[in-house]
């Protein structure tokens, strides 16, 4: 798939271009690789150019890649809508949940966290653009969720991840990301000891970047244009 390893360096170098130019540290934002209904052989081509971050939104999809590519070193991230019904395999198979946005899917997760495996790495949607249609908490719901999330067993919180409505102007792509940013800043203000900030996609990754994302999420630019999906 020489198509994938083009393009995963074209990725690579555009994220490494963006924190020069904005002043962030080289090497303080990881490529999220959003493989939502790509099949198995584009992730292992991905693999081979040396990504080993893949983020999956859809559970059975996901878990017969992980049978296919159970050989591979893969650090497997779910940021889809956690269904309660779900929980039990994705806290068993995934390494990081970005989509938590009620307190009953994190207590189920940290309830069905197998005890021989390291704590769940998790990160809280926020509903940054206040949206009807977006998944995620309330910015003023936000420290509450947080505070009751730390104290689970199982879990550990690294951060926030929003994804916020479309947009082509870069000043109006930053707002959401400079909001999370700030929410960020505010919690650990108050005590708490977060890092991670998982904003930014193809299109708005630079963005993301100049508000401070740890994390970009890219799936068109990496793999090219989507195609069907077993959506469970």
């Amino acid at each position: 798939m020489p198509d994938i390893n083009h393009r995963l360096q074209q990725v690579l170098s555009e994220i490494s271009l963006y924190e020069q130019e904005l002043g962030r540290p080289a090497g303080s934002v990881q490529l999220l690789a959003v493989s939502k209904t790509r099949p198995a052989e584009d992730l292992h081509a991905a693999w081979q150019g040396g990504q080993r971050l893949f983020a999956e939104n859809y559970l059975q999809e996901a878990l017969d890649k992980m049978t296919t590519l159970s050989s591979l070193a893969i650090e497997w991230h779910f940021i889809g809508p956690i269904q309660s019904n779900k929980t039990a395999a994705i806290t068993e198979h995934f390494d990081w949940v970005h989509s938590i946005e009620r307190l009953k899917i994190a207590q189920r997760l940290s309830a069905q966290r197998p005890a021989d495996k390291p704590p769940l790495q998790v990160l809280l949607q926020v509903n940054s653009s206040q949206e009807a249609s977006k998944s995620g908490c309330r910015l003023a719901e936000l420290e509450s969720l947080a505070a009751a999330v730390m104290e689970l067993p199982g879990l550990q919180l690294r951060g926030l991840m929003t994804i916020p409505a479309r947009s082509d102007n870069f000043e109006q792509q930053r707002q959401p990301f400079h909001q999370l940013q700030q929410a960020l800043q505010q919690l650990n203000d108050k005590g708490y000891t977060l890092d991670t900030l998982s904003m930014g996609m193809s299109n708005d990754i630079r963005a993301a970047i100049a508000e401070g994302a740890t994390m970009v999420r890219v799936g068109t630019a990496l793999f090219g244009a989507r195609t069907g999906s077993t959506r469970t």
